[in-house]
């Protein structure tokens, strides 16, 4: 006989953690978990350096995307998390909500109740800042805000460079304002990382309740009579939903289930044989992403954390952790940055900047064998739009991937645009005592054309991908503005696929959020004890 629970939680990412922990809070619903990826024993995903393997393949299921045509066909390595915690087990940390104007952008699309002043009691809810508790923050909630604590000379230095060309220090990036270069605030207490399967379900596993299952991959949603009813796991055994099915599975892997399920664009699901349940073509459509380029610099001494990476001074760094909780493991390696223009006439930063306190951190990016540091920006606020098919009705098979990278030429050219600012704060006198020279682009790269080319070898994701799931009040968006899926009854998805446009910053916290919300929804449409 099926295993019936009141609500099943596909996905035990960011959102997918938070309604964890929240929905059991009532001991009358029971509550399952299910996550595809594994646990989180390893040391990797505690430490705040281990994040770098992640990117290079642990924690990941090695996806790529489809040959990018407006990029030479670039393939990018597209890493989606395969563990409980999702991309917050897995990241840099970097605690960034976006601009407030994001989410009064949603609210002026229709989407009422999600404006800035709406979403902000949600991101406070969360919060346990150790060093804000004010307006934009707040004490005491699960997730752990910290302050970075192994920064190093360059990073001020690199403040210095950029006030320079007249680009201000910012003290929280999550405040006021958005402009200028910071220390990020980051996603770590105790000096560990603090994901939200660490700060919304282990906590709670002690619950009744509460039922995670790790390693267990969703076959289809089950659909009767126009509600889904539970969902077919992979071995062919069945599991009900009393109340709801909740899919947080991300921006690539609810509208992949969608599609496996029969759900989506009937003519694409009907070519791979998949029966269609209901045509909804925009499920897997609006995909954006934030293209991710760097500028690499050789230092002129052991300024960066480069040399940790020779065994002996692994060993050293490990007993600085151990002892001081500081050095190279204490570090989430891109804790410092800011927010820019690349468009002056932009209504709030539309770029974003990541100082990498070492080269050859991330997958695909070039080392230097004497250290040096890397200088990343992304254009924040893509017109470009990409989808997420499938390509085949087998599950086992990896998901056509395509964020359809620099479509738009307004995109191609702020992108540029940003580059060049980075080679421009690079090039400032604060840094000229740490820099012994540019190596990436380098000085053969000089016109746009040039730029081009080397965009198409040299970037990658941000892992910042959202909208395929679109809320919105109009006929044609995927799911309403409690998320509730349209067109089928007792179906809901929580996570960043929902969003309408792409937020001007990293996307974590902006997910935590959206799980917050959507479980005081669900709570109240389904007349829960709320705490």
């Amino acid at each position: 006989m099926a295993k019936g629970y009141d609500f099943i939680i596909i996905g035990g990412g960011s959102a997918g953690s938070v309604l964890a922990g929240r929905l059991s809070e009532d001991p009358s619903a029971q509550v399952l978990l299910l996550e595809a990826g594994g646990s989180d024993r390893h040391p990797f995903y505690h430490l705040p350096a281990g994040f770098a393997k992640m990117t290079k393949g642990i924690g990941s299921w090695g996806w790529d995307t489809v040959p990018q045509r407006h990029m030479q066909n670039k393939i990018f390595r597209y890493t989606q998390a395969k563990v409980i915690g999702g991309g917050s087990a897995i990241n840099a940390q970097i605690y960034t909500r976006g601009n407030s104007q994001d989410y009064d952008d949603w609210r002026q699309m229709g989407c009422e109740g999600w404006s800035y002043d709406d979403v902000l009691p949600y991101f406070r809810k969360a919060e346990d800042n150790e060093t804000h508790d004010n307006k934009y923050h707040g004490k005491g909630g699960p997730l752990g805000v910290s302050e970075p604590r192994a920064p190093l000379r360059i990073c001020e230095a690199y403040f210095e460079a950029a006030a320079e060309l007249g680009i201000p220090r910012n003290l929280d990036v999550n405040g006021e304002k958005q402009d200028g270069v910071c220390y990020y605030q980051l996603t770590q207490r105790n000096v560990r990382r603090s994901s939200a399967a660490m700060a919304y379900v282990a906590p709670n596993r002690h619950r009744k309740n509460l039922t995670v299952r790790l390693g267990a991959q969703v076959r289809r949603l089950i659909v009767e009579g126009g509600r889904a009813t539970g969902v077919e796991m992979i071995d062919g055994s069945r599991l009900i939903a009393n109340n709801e099915v909740i899919l947080a599975s991300g921006a690539i892997g609810s509208p992949r289930l969608l599609q496996l399920s029969g759900i989506g664009p009937a003519d694409h699901l009907a070519s791979l044989g998949i029966k269609v349940v209901q045509d909804q073509p925009q499920i897997g459509a609006n995909l954006q992403d934030h293209l991710d380029l760097y500028c690499i610099a050789e230092l002129s001494g052991p300024y960066s954390y480069d040399r940790y990476a020779k065994p002996h001074w692994a060993a050293i760094a490990a007993l600085q952790y151990i002892f001081g909780r500081k050095g190279p493991v204490a570090s989430s390696l891109f804790e410092t940055g800011g927010f820019w223009y690349a468009d002056k006439a932009a209504r709030s930063p539309d770029l974003q900047f990541h100082l990498g306190l070492g080269t050859g951190i991330e997958h695909g990016v070039v080392s230097m064998p004497q250290g040096g540091i890397t200088l990343n920006s992304c254009h924040l606020r893509p017109r470009s739009r990409g989808s997420v098919r499938l390509q085949s009705a087998d599950p086992a098979k990896a998901p056509l991937i395509d964020p359809n990278y620099l479509q738009d030429p307004f995109d191609r050219e702020m992108t540029i645009r940003g580059l060049k600012l980075t080679q421009e704060i690079l090039a400032q006198a604060p840094l000229k005592k740490y820099i012994l020279a540019e190596r990436l682009p380098g000085s053969d790269v000089r016109t746009d054309e040039d730029y081009f080319n080397f965009i198409c070898q040299h970037s990658k994701t941000s892992h910042h991908c959202a909208g395929t799931c679109r809320m919105g009040a109009d006929d044609e968006a995927v799911v309403d503005i409690r998320l509730r899926f349209k067109g089928i009854e007792g179906l809901r998805i929580v996570d960043n696929s929902i969003m309408p446009t792409l937020i001007s910053s990293n996307t974590n916290a902006a997910a935590i959020m959206i799980g917050e919300k959507a479980a005081d929804m669900i709570k109240a449409d389904n007349r829960m004890t709320i705490q």
